[in-house]
């Protein structure tokens, strides 16, 4: 739109300019006339002059017939004269209107030019103006499209899928220490029940010495309170298998 404006401006300065120099063309040829003019005046001025110089001086010899003759053509001459003269004063006027004509027209001329330049100058202004603003456009969308803080972005969505992996892993491995940590339980129930197991058969065979678990009057070195207690913990450790949280109450 701004580079059509320029031209349409242009284009009017070109027609002006045609126009200012017609005007200027007919203003110089109403000065030539004029002129012209005047110098015919001038001319016939001198040829009256000269006619009524030679009439006076045919007179003076009293040739009154020649003199006359002279007179007559110095009256011609005065009357072309007075002709160029009227005609060159009427010319005076419309020279002046042409000038003033001229002078508006090319001060009209400076005008748009001035205009027209300052056009190209807002012009250039305003595509430089746009150009920074598309840019900058770009670069604002460049930048959005790349930011790594935008969850929706993909990105984004990368960094959720190895944190979420990163989250499973963490969970298979405490998933697998808990499991080792079970079989290393199962194995010390098994190595104290195997204890367990030996120590009571060695009761069974008679010796006593592994175990040294009482001192009463019975060949075994155990009583009955002592039976009555050992049955009453073994319900105790029964109900801990099944209830593992319970608190056992004091005796």
């Amino acid at each position: 739109m701004l580079d059509q404006m320029v031209r349409d401006f242009t284009d009017n300065i070109r027609e002006a300019e045609e126009a200012v120099a017609q005007t200027i063309g007919n203003l110089r040829m109403m000065e030539d006339d004029y002129k012209e003019d005047l110098d015919t005046a001038r001319s016939w001025g001198q040829k009256a002059l000269a006619a009524s110089k030679k009439s006076d001086e045919f007179r003076a010899d009293d040739n009154e017939q020649n003199a006359a003759k002279f007179d007559n053509l110095a009256k011609v001459a005065i009357q072309r004269q007075m002709d160029a003269e009227g005609s060159a004063k009427n010319a005076e006027p419309a020279i002046q209107s042409q000038r003033d004509v001229v002078e508006q027209l090319r001060t009209g001329l400076e005008q748009m030019k001035t205009k027209r330049q300052q056009l190209i100058s807002k012009r250039d202004e305003l595509v430089a103006r746009s150009k920074a603003a598309h840019a900058q456009s770009q670069v604002h969308d460049a930048v959005q499209s790349i930011d790594i803080m935008d969850p929706t972005s993909e990105v984004g969505r990368f960094e959720e899928k190895i944190r979420r992996e990163e989250a499973r892993v963490r969970g298979q491995n405490e998933l697998a220490a808990s499991s080792l940590d079970s079989q290393f339980e199962q194995l010390e129930d098994l190595g104290e029940q195997a204890e367990i197991d030996a120590r009571l058969a060695a009761l069974k065979g008679g010796d006593s010495s592994p175990a040294e678990i009482g001192t009463g009057t019975s060949g075994t070195g155990v009583t009955e309170e002592d039976l009555a207690s050992l049955d009453t913990e073994q319900g105790r450790a029964g109900a801990d298998r099944v209830f593992p949280g319970r608190t056992r109450q004091p005796q």
